[in-house]
């Protein structure tokens, strides 16, 4: 039986250890492991958000075509951050990876305590929607149903999040 195919959106950042090398291979083991990436936005430096006693952060925005089901993609992202030696010690606390799903197709999922799709708090994250409109400015948030370019352009997240050439 072949599923349905879907567009998966996801946030990758890092703020420890070699960042690039750690979205990089994250990257990979997406494209292997969830699906194909067919989709990737610059490269973002951010202040950090949450705890801001912490280094900044480099974010990047991916596209991803899958027919995992999304608890899967959940599962698979969680193995990729744990075999490239992220420990969760505290909330918004530093990482070497950290892979956000924020969007998967137009669907809503409220599974509590384990899965919101879209994002609960992308419609309030400037380092989630710079990225993301870069390669999805006109998906519709399925909730809001404004797109994403809509929805940054009236952010009021005065974060530091800056396009950088590496």
């Amino acid at each position: 039986m072949v599923l349905d195919s879907k567009k998966v959106f996801l946030l990758l950042g890092s703020n420890l250890g070699d960042r690039v090398q750690l979205i990089d291979d994250a990257v990979v083991q997406i494209n292997s492991r969830i699906g194909s990436v067919f989709s990737r936005s610059s490269w973002y430096e951010t202040a950090a958000w949450g705890r801001e006693d912490q280094p900044g952060f480099l974010n990047i925005a991916v596209g991803v075509e899958t027919q995992l089901s999304p608890l899967a993609v959940l599962e698979v992202a969680l193995d990729i951050e744990l075999e490239l030696g992220r420990v969760r010690h505290e909330k918004w606390g530093a990482r070497l990876i950290d892979i956000d799903l924020i969007l998967i197709g137009d669907e809503i999922i409220d599974i509590p305590g384990k899965l919101q799709i879209p994002h609960p708090e992308m419609q309030n994250r400037k380092f989630v929607l710079e990225p993301l409109a870069e390669i999805a400015g006109a998906r519709v948030h399925p909730v809001l149903k404004r797109t994403v370019s809509e929805i940054l352009q009236t952010l009021a997240d005065n974060l530091s999040v800056s396009k950088i050439n590496l």
